[in-house]
């Protein structure tokens, strides 16, 4: 009877066997059964996986495995994940986001002032190519931060006797940007004035005073950094006394129109230099404010100083013929200068190795004048 029983079993489709594993004492499904179950009743193992009873306790592996993988589910996609930070206090995704989107406008910006800057004649583009040199090294900065590049780890607190033991990201970077582009926007509006090449060469030389003293100041981790804070804001002051009183008074000899252009952007500047040392006494200075927050406050503020301030100082100046403005080294030898299209000579009254020749048919020695300077406005 059992004999036929088998018989009549064996040739039944799987479908049809009844599927009962063997059951141990304690209730449980023994492995070698769960095995034999599993293996002939696939369509069983398809229709109820097995589920897991295991939890993430806290310390467990599994719960470590959750939150790593968490992480790299937030941190996907983002220049944190190839560059991670290397500091307790850190810009987080949103903060890296935030630096592209500034990178992509200074881009934009520098590629539209090189554009506009080739459209003009020869010998005209100075201040255009101020403006392109400060976009580029403020493109190539916030790349860098934007990739989490360019910052070191420095130690945090207050006091002279700070014993904290977290970090936060200091970026050299962008000091590096600064020390580059500060003096050259000074350069840009200070060369309208009627200040001499002296008086222009002293304030750019207290914007990298300025920098310094920041650069310095945050990568120090006592209350010493205070001391370098006071030399910048001195010298702060000192930029302030050019643009503001210094440069006003002068005389501006492309103008009354010039001159009105130049202040609204020099009151710009002064105000947007204020709020650069209030950012850092409240990010690096006094580590108040998050990393983030950082970011977002001094891009702002580069954008106000960069792409906004240069082209609409670009566009102020746009019309006014360079001759005005009385540059004697800055002119271009090799052809048209503006509208005059006869070439010029080199130095004062014309002397100099592209002088024409003399009375007598033979070239002056260089440094002698062949006819008396006729220049208006010396930069000396």
């Amino acid at each position: 009877m059992s004999d036929d029983f088998a018989r009549s079993d064996s040739h039944r489709p799987l479908d049809l066997i009844p599927c009962v594993p063997q059951a141990t004492g304690n209730g449980r499904i023994g492995l070698a059964s769960k095995y034999i179950y599993d293996s002939v009743c696939p369509h069983r193992r398809h229709r109820t996986p097995p589920r897991s009873s295991a939890k993430a306790r806290p310390g467990s592996q599994l719960a470590f495995a959750h939150r790593s993988s968490s992480q790299s589910v937030t941190m996907a996609g983002s220049s944190l994940d190839t560059n991670p930070p290397n500091a307790d206090r850190h810009i987080t995704r949103g903060g890296s986001d935030w630096l592209w989107a500034v990178c992509a406008i200074m881009l934009l910006t520098d590629l539209l002032v090189i554009f506009w800057t080739l459209k003009r004649p020869r010998g005209t583009r100075l201040f255009h190519q101020l403006a392109v040199i400060i976009l580029t090294t403020a493109t190539i900065a916030y790349f860098s931060m934007a990739s989490d590049l360019g910052a070191t780890p420095v130690r945090t607190g207050s006091g002279f006797n700070n014993t904290s033991a977290s970090t936060r990201q200091i970026w050299f970077v962008r000091y590096i940007q600064w020390f580059i582009t500060l003096p050259l926007l000074l350069l840009e509006l200070l060369l309208v004035t009627g200040l001499s090449l002296s008086d222009i060469f002293t304030t750019m030389f207290m914007a990298w005073v300025f920098v310094v003293c920041g650069l310095v100041g945050a990568l120090v981790a006592t209350g010493y950094k205070w001391g370098y804070y006071a030399f910048g804001i001195m010298a702060l002051f000192y930029i302030w006394h050019s643009l503001l009183d210094h440069g006003r008074r002068s005389t501006f000899a492309a103008g009354s129109a010039v001159r009105g252009g130049y202040l609204r952007h020099a009151i710009g500047l002064s105000l947007i230099l204020l709020l650069y040392p209030i950012c850092w006494g409240l990010s690096e200075g006094s580590n108040v404010l998050s990393s983030n927050a950082e970011v977002i406050w001094y891009g702002i503020l580069d954008l106000l100083a960069g792409p906004v301030l240069l082209l609409s100082f670009l566009s102020s100046i746009h019309r006014t013929e360079y001759g005005a403005f009385g540059f004697q080294s800055m002119k271009h030898s090799e052809g048209g200068y503006g509208n005059n299209t006869a070439g010029h000579r080199s130095g004062a009254g014309g002397a100099g190795p592209h002088a024409g020749k003399n009375e007598a048919g033979a070239y002056p020695a260089d440094g002698v004048a062949t006819e008396p300077a006729t220049a208006t406005h010396h930069r000396v």
